[in-house]
């Protein structure tokens, strides 16, 4: 085997890579000897199979499978004897294939940039810091109230208005036709919660119980049901009840009902969810700072596929991985030009920070512990309740996705070892302050010329 290197710049190394016929029949007739060790054929036993047979009979089915492996070997073999730290999978291409000549393809490797870290203890951070005030908490507590409400019979005779509960039977029909779906009794609806279709609601304003209203309507033309769409439609409907919604009181009582012993206890707890979504808010708002810094204090060139790869995941993310006929989306007409810009910036930011981490993570020789990956495959699991036990399974099956699952458990590790080198000075403000803190965007990009 014969590796030449044919091109070398700045972040992208390419070799020539050309393998005899000799060489490719003598790895095919050891692979083949492995093989006869175990193989069973008529009239021999295990390992007593003539080569010549054994080629004969698996000799064109080993051969992908040995032509893989002197790939996989070439590739290892110009990283190592060329330092190379690769970036990305390597790109090959086969130039030529005979088995009476050989084999030559070409290996393009593009490899990470050396990163000079910048001193981290000259950086100064704020953190901002807020608590929920009694105000945050009461209206918390309103909130959770709003959305326990329960309902009860209006006895007086008055007409229906918005935020009443109507309990109806209805019937539908398309060109005097009933449909499927279309009929339902004793249904209990929120006049005002768009609850059902175009102005369904909307004409049962008004109605008293004991009323009949006849309902006519307009499917939208996405509706579900493509039967459907577009369709127009009448519903009788026979108005059996007037219902008004009643929050209930927000003291002990209500506590018990959310299991907390007293008013207090439940106050107690509202505050510490309070507090910790705050945290993390704030959490958010430093590492973005120090990223911001770290960004600003470091300029290298960036492999360019992994940007492009960056690049390919914000669109997909943009646009969504699929269109309603489960197929991969376009990714070519996302965006105006300007967006795409802006995606770009993103991704060679991100792509820049993440390398910048990394480095300081090999540098400290900091890693992710199989407790803590542990905690992060339980974390994901608690994410789809009840299946729990296939969410285990997958990670356990696929060791790429584990892969990913520890990237950003990586990074947060590399950045607490970063905020306890730097200065970091708490700063108490308002949650509206620290929620605007939160929603400002990130600096815009400087561009700056590529080095050579």
């Amino acid at each position: 085997m014969q590796i030449t290197q044919t091109k070398q710049e700045a972040l992208l190394r390419e070799f020539t890579v050309t393998m005899t016929a000799q060489e490719i029949d003598e790895k095919i007739n050891e692979r083949l000897m492995e093989l006869g060790k175990t193989v069973k054929m008529p009239g021999f036993r295990p390992g007593k199979i003539p080569l010549p047979l054994l080629k004969s009979k698996y000799g064109k089915s080993v051969m992908g499978e040995v032509l893989e492996l002197a790939v996989n070997d070439s590739t290892m073999k110009a990283i190592n004897e060329n330092n190379l730290r690769p970036a990305m999978r390597p790109k090959i291409e086969v130039k030529t294939f005979d088995e009476a000549k050989g084999l030559e393809y070409t290996m393009a490797i593009e490899i990470l940039p050396e990163i000079k870290v910048s001193a981290l203890d000259g950086i100064a951070l704020e953190k901002l810091v807020a608590k929920p005030s009694d105000k945050d908490i009461n209206e918390a507590l309103q909130r959770i109230a709003d959305s326990n409400k329960t309902s009860e019979k209006i006895e007086e005779v008055r007409a229906a208005k918005n935020g009443d509960i109507v309990v109806i039977d209805f019937d539908g029909t398309v060109d005097g036709k009933p449909f499927p779906g279309m009929k339902g009794d004793d249904f209990p609806l929120e006049l005002g919660s768009k609850s059902f279709i175009d102005t369904f609601e909307e004409q049962l304003v008004g109605a008293k119980a004991g009323d009949k209203r006849t309902v006519n309507v307009t499917f939208p033309k996405d509706y579900g049901h493509e039967a459907l769409q577009g369709v127009a439609a009448v519903f009788e409907v026979n108005v059996k009840e007037l219902r008004g919604q009643v929050v209930p009181k927000i003291d002990d009582a209500f506590a018990a009902q959310l299991g907390m012993e007293t008013l207090d206890k439940l106050k107690e707890e509202v505050s510490k969810q309070m507090q910790k979504e705050y945290d993390q808010v704030s959490r958010m708002t430093l590492k973005r700072a120090l990223l911001d810094v770290l960004d600003e204090k470091h300029d290298f060139e960036v492999p360019p596929g992994m940007v492009e790869a960056e690049f390919e995941g914000i669109l997909h993310q943009v646009q969504g991985p699929h269109d309603h006929h489960g197929e991969h989306h376009n990714h070519d007409d996302v965006g105006t030009p300007e967006e795409r810009a802006e995606y770009k910036d993103i991704a060679e930011r991100r792509v820049k920070l993440g390398l910048v981490l990394a480095e300081i993570g090999r540098a400290n020789k900091i890693e992710v512990t199989m407790p803590e990956l542990q905690q992060a495959v339980i974390a994901e699991a608690r994410r789809y309740p009840g299946q729990e036990k296939q969410v285990f399974e997958f990670y356990q099956q696929n060791p790429q996705a584990l892969e990913q699952l520890k990237a950003p458990v990586y990074e947060e590790k590399v950045v607490d070892f970063i905020l306890g080198q730097v200065k970091v000075d708490s700063k108490d403000v308002s949650v509206d302050e620290l929620t605007k803190a939160a929603e400002q965007e990130a600096p815009k990009k400087t561009k700056k010329a590529a080095k050579k």
